[in-house]
């Protein structure tokens, strides 16, 4: 009998302190948004570059080392179809030094840039060139898009909305010149896809539950004449996620694989990506950020936290242009947001020499884990 209560009393012990050791779910999850302004005006240039030790990644692998995200959103790193720069930028980079950082999720699909539409895009006659694919870019992929995650991604749910066309968009902002004549002709324009990249709906799960990454590239608003077509086109491509958070807007969208609609009430989500558009600078048409940072749904992050990143200027575009606010990482209600801030570093410090290899800065916000049945309605 001893023997037996012995043996009990080592059982209880054993289960203890494997309890003891067992990791306990994260109290919160850091989000982060990054454009690596990596890319090369041909095709196969920027694996090339990676495969040696190439400054400029050698910084931005550092900075997303010292912030150490738990997910983060990459724009502008060039997509190829073997992922051979995604692969080259994580392991070389980001998994190497002291530092080093491992997230074994990762989530990369094809993207509009470059893409050639063999339509006359911009009004010169001709069908090719970077300015006629169906978004800006010199090679397919170019300023391409990569998630990268410490947790689980459902890849079998994840939604696409790159070949979702402009024209489906109820009541969209369709270019016209001064004369009132369309500037893309019905043809072109009932062709013309909206993302000048992708939206991406990547749902992710943590141990407190899942949400959903909304992640995005709109174009800037510039570089266009008098009819506005990359602003309107900025403002509908904020429009689209705008909608689809919201149940009684989002039915005529259709992802990639022909699944209609947005997001199902309720399901907590965090947009992330530089979306080209100041809320009071710039040349966005009609403030179009508004429709994301005023809409009822999202938490607005209170002001007073580390350099706020939803308050402080994201990016350097230099003397003509200045300092904008253009990346977001913005949470639903459901989250309660316990920091964030944008990596800027103060001159007189040894990281300020990091920044260089950006025009952008890494944006990033705590967000404690919303729990597993939540409900909120829109304000």
């Amino acid at each position: 009998m001893r023997g037996l209560q012995l043996g009990m009393v080592s059982l209880l012990l054993s289960i203890q302190l494997g309890c003891a050791t067992l990791p306990s779910p994260p109290k919160h999850v850091r989000v982060a948004t990054f454009n690596l302004a990596l890319n090369a005006d041909s095709a196969g240039a920027l694996i090339a570059r990676l495969a040696g030790r190439d400054p400029q990644a050698l910084k931005l692998a550092a900075i997303i080392q010292r912030v150490r995200p738990d997910v983060i959103l990459l724009n502008e790193l060039d997509f190829d179809s073997e992922h051979r720069a995604a692969a080259l930028f994580q392991q070389r980079y980001l998994q190497m030094g002291h530092a080093a950082i491992n997230y074994p999720y990762r989530f990369i699909a094809p993207v509009n840039t470059g893409v050639a539409s063999n339509l006359d895009l911009d009004g010169n006659g001709q069908a090719s060139g970077a300015e006629d694919a169906w978004g800006y870019g010199r090679h397919p992929g170019q300023y391409g898009m990569l998630v990268l995650s410490k947790f689980p991604i459902d890849q079998a749910q994840a939604r696409t909305f790159q070949r979702f066309r402009w024209s489906q968009m109820p009541n969209a902002q369709r270019p016209q010149l001064p004369n009132g004549e369309w500037y893309q002709k019905d043809a072109v324009w009932s062709q013309l896809r909206l993302s000048s990249k992708s939206h991406w709906d990547i749902p992710i799960d943590t141990p407190n539950g899942r949400f959903h990454l909304l992640a995005a590239h709109p174009t800037p608003p510039v570089f266009d004449g008098p009819e506005d077509r990359n602003g309107r086109r900025n403002f509908d491509e904020i429009r689209l996620f705008a909608d689809y958070i919201s149940p009684d807007r989002s039915a005529y969208l259709v992802d990639d694989r022909g699944r209609k609609g947005g997001l199902e009430a309720d399901q907590p989500f965090v947009i992330v990506g530089d979306y080209n558009a100041d809320p009071s600078a710039g040349a966005s048409f009609q403030q179009a950020i508004h429709q994301l940072t005023r809409h009822g749904l999202i938490n607005p992050i209170e002001p007073g936290q580390s350099r706020d990143a939803n308050q402080s200027a994201t990016s350097n575009f230099g003397k003509e242009v200045g300092q904008l606010r253009v990346d977001y990482v913005l949470p639903s209600r459901h989250f309660n947001v316990l920091n964030s801030g944008v990596f800027w570093p103060a001159t007189d410090t040894p990281e300020h020499a990091w920044i260089e290899a950006s025009d952008h800065r890494l944006v990033w916000a705590d967000l404690a884990l919303p729990p597993k049945k939540s409900s909120l309605t829109a304000e």
